[in-house]
């Protein structure tokens, strides 16, 4: 993904986990606070979360679609133990690092990938999961914006990472000619 184009996706489906190791639950509807999701433990900073918590986490649902293609296991119902299941950006899910993301009635920034832990085969009991999440397990988000978020909101890059977007810019720079003029111009 470059500066010149425009992701876009919807968000599939909502997960919160009231304390470390509680099942998942699946939702309709979430309200994203400055501190993580209403409910959620990493919102409570429950138990070790809190030394390496995120506020909200995005996985790619093109990511489980893939984990469930090649291992015939199905974390659908929320298993993975992120918040946010977003449809539509695919592999690009790390070139959303450090974008400011729209999510519903929130705005987010993703600042680093989420790997999973060995923790989360015990707790979705499936053996062989950590390994079928990993380079797959999601991004970290902090919280830009509060706001609420629904099954089926778009989710659109609100401000492209900086860098990103600087990059693109020189690259379009470097495109012109020494002279300046535009080659269209030239035509």
């Amino acid at each position: 993904m470059t500066g010149d184009e425009e992701a876009t996706g919807t968000v599939r489906s909502l997960v919160t986990a009231p304390e470390g190791g509680a099942p998942p639950e699946l939702r309709e509807t979430v309200a994203i606070r400055p501190g993580g999701v209403e409910g959620d433990r990493y919102r409570r900073g429950d138990r070790h979360f809190q030394l390496d918590g995120c506020a909200v986490t995005l996985v790619a649902a093109e990511a489980l679609d893939a984990v469930r293609a090649e291992t015939g296991v199905d974390v659908s119902d929320g298993r993975h133990r992120r918040n946010v299941v977003v449809e539509g950006f695919g592999a690009a899910m790390d070139d959303l690092l450090e974008a400011t993301v729209a999510v519903g009635g929130a705005r987010l920034r993703p600042t680093r990938r989420r790997p999973p832990c060995a923790h989360v085969e015990s707790l979705a009991g499936e053996a062989g999961l950590a390994s079928a999440l990993r380079n797959r397990g999601g991004l970290c988000c902090d919280v830009v914006e509060p706001g609420r978020v629904a099954v089926g909101d778009p989710v659109d890059v609100a401000q492209p990472d900086p860098r990103a977007a600087g990059a693109a810019v020189a690259d379009r720079l470097r495109e012109r000619p020494v002279d300046g003029s535009h080659p269209e111009e030239n035509g």
